[in-house]
């Protein structure tokens, strides 16, 4: 019965998953013994995603040899120049397409949670970062996690050969811990919409549904205009077989586990099938699953744009401009976290002067559409992790005079699976 499950593709399982849910949804919605499905889905998910970076990368840099074949240059600047156009994109859409929320009724959050300014920002980064290991990991404080698991990492590399041996089985036994949570995926997906539906309906979402559009839609154009310009740029191939390959096998699991870091193992199984160099897959994607911010920064800027539209405040090119570099900078880190950017746009609002009583309006909107949101922007996230990593090493083989043909590899990589 469980091979049977297993041979069903997980694409396949989570649309009828979704179909079971919206039924039950609407038929029994009093059912509510079902929503422990999605909350026992997403307690595993966000218990084993803290422990999987820590491990993953922490494997990945004790294995590191000097002098191998790496790409670690090109895909950090892919990571990083791709969040700052991601935040312009996001800036323009909101120009052309002006969106007004209706403030007053939106439910607020708790604004002593939130970041008010980059300056508390950058002083929380810095302080954090070298908290206790072992409470970030249960907390789930994936920068300070990320600092720890690097330093613990290069310590390691001058360890036996036996103890780094340990480590990476290690790192295997929790990779597959979690490829069985998301195999049970489609279980926690039927819960998790039996809920969404009870709780806010179908009005929860469509009274916001302008700004849901503007904001899905800036991150499709991004993924694929923005995205795939870059990956023409460094490789002079069509990009778009590998674009939607990315998104079929990283974003649309993504999307329902909301957590890039979760999506690790996925990613990885990927490059794998790609035949990439694991010795750079190995910590360009778990690196990624923190600091790849491109779908955060979307939504911070366009949130914070809908506020100033809303306040009838106009916002000038240099300040748009400081906004993008601010929401670049800020997002980084938060990719890993369901939510995550939501709690820094009062930090974006400061900027333009909007009281943090409003900015949490704004934020409250954005947990009412988060079920959207969210999503997307994961899907964005994690997928471009997989996306940049191989369109750095194809790059890169390029310059050295060795190009690979794109399309050829999806191929082989779609026969893989």
């Amino acid at each position: 019965m469980l091979q049977k499950y297993i041979r069903i593709p997980l694409i396949a399982r989570i649309i009828i998953a979704i179909i079971i849910g919206v039924f039950v949804g609407v038929v029994a919605p009093s059912w509510t013994w079902i929503d422990v499905l999605g909350q026992l889905f997403i307690g595993a998910l966000k218990a084993i995603a803290p422990l999987l970076v820590f491990m993953v990368i922490m494997s990945s840099i004790s294995g590191y040899q000097k002098g191998a074949h790496n790409h670690f240059k090109t895909v950090i600047v892919l990571y990083l120049g791709a969040t700052f156009l991601s935040a312009v994109a996001a800036v323009i859409a909101s120009y052309l397409f002006p969106i007004k929320l209706a403030l007053s009724k939106a439910t607020t959050a708790n604004s002593a949670d939130a970041p008010k300014d980059l300056g508390s920002i950058m002083n929380d980064l810095i302080t954090n970062i070298v908290s206790n290991p072992v409470s970030a990991v249960m907390k789930g404080d994936y920068l300070t996690i990320l600092f720890w698991s690097v330093l613990i990492g290069i310590a390691l590399q001058m360890a036996s050969q036996t103890t780094k041996s340990v480590i990476q089985d290690l790192s295997g036994i929790i990779g597959k811990v979690a490829s069985w949570i998301i195999q049970c995926a489609p279980f926690g997906i039927i819960g998790l919409i039996h809920q969404a539906l009870v709780e806010t309906g179908t009005d929860g979402v469509m009274r916001y549904g302008q700004l849901v559009l503007l904001l899905v839609g800036t991150m499709i154009f991004v993924y694929l205009v923005v995205y795939t310009f870059l990956v023409w740029v460094l490789t002079r191939q069509n990009p778009f077989p590998l674009a939607w390959w990315t998104l079929k096998v990283s974003g649309i699991p993504a999307f329902f586990t909301r957590s890039s870091a979760v999506n690790i193992p996925i990613n990885l199984d990927a490059c794998k099938s790609l035949g990439l160099n694991e010795k750079s897959y190995s910590v360009s994607i778990p690196l990624g699953g923190s600091a790849n911010s491109g779908g955060a920064a979307i939504t911070i800027s366009i949130m914070t744009l809908a506020a100033t539209h809303t306040l009838g405040m106009e916002f000038s090119i240099p300040l748009a401009l400081i906004l993008c570099f601010l929401t670049a900078i800020a997002s980084t880190g938060v990719s890993g976290i369901a939510g995550g950017s939501l709690l820094l746009i009062p930090m974006a609002c400061s900027l333009f002067g909007i009281s943090n009583d409003i900015a949490m309006q704004v934020v409250g909107i954005g947990f009412v559409i988060g079920v959207i949101q969210d999503s997307v922007e994961t899907a964005v996230n994690s997928a471009s992790d997989l996306l940049f990593t191989a369109t750095a090493e194809y790059s890169d083989l390029r310059k050295a005079g060795q190009p690979v043909n794109i399309k050829a590899a999806v191929a082989r990589a779609n026969q893989a699976n």
